[in-house]
């Protein structure tokens, strides 16, 4: 076996098994529905964030939350979702609620998606 199949048999036996880390959510983007898939959600800390400092945005009491997802790519049917476009995301298994997020960030590593996606808090 090559270390690129030892990662996916990992990937997919320890990563998103949904005893250990993942969760069985429903994803829908661009109009398909997925799952439900193991999806991991990670919420970045605040001193793990970035900064930025945008000019003329007064608003206070709203925050912008910044969650990492992690899935197969195989489980979004091949789809790496583009940056700049919107996502949702079961709001935890067998809700019905769907949380909406933009997506910051979207990369693909050995078959892993990688978002980092925002979304805004009170």
């Amino acid at each position: 076996m090559s270390f690129k199949d030892m990662v996916a048999s990992d990937i997919k036996s320890v990563f998103l098994n949904t005893d250990e880390f993942a969760e069985s959510l429903i994803v829908k983007y661009d109009g398909v529905t997925y799952g439900p898939i193991p999806v991991v959600l990670t919420k970045l800390k605040e001193q793990d964030k970035k900064t930025t400092v945008r000019q003329g945005d007064h608003s206070q009491g709203i925050y912008l939350d910044t969650t990492v997802m992690h899935c197969a790519l195989s489980d979004l049917g091949g789809v790496l979702p583009e940056k700049d476009t919107r996502i949702w995301i079961q709001d935890e298994p067998e809700s019905t609620f769907y949380k909406s997020f933009y997506v910051a960030l979207s990369d693909i590593e050995m078959g892993m998606i990688r978002l980092e996606l925002e979304e805004h808090d009170e």
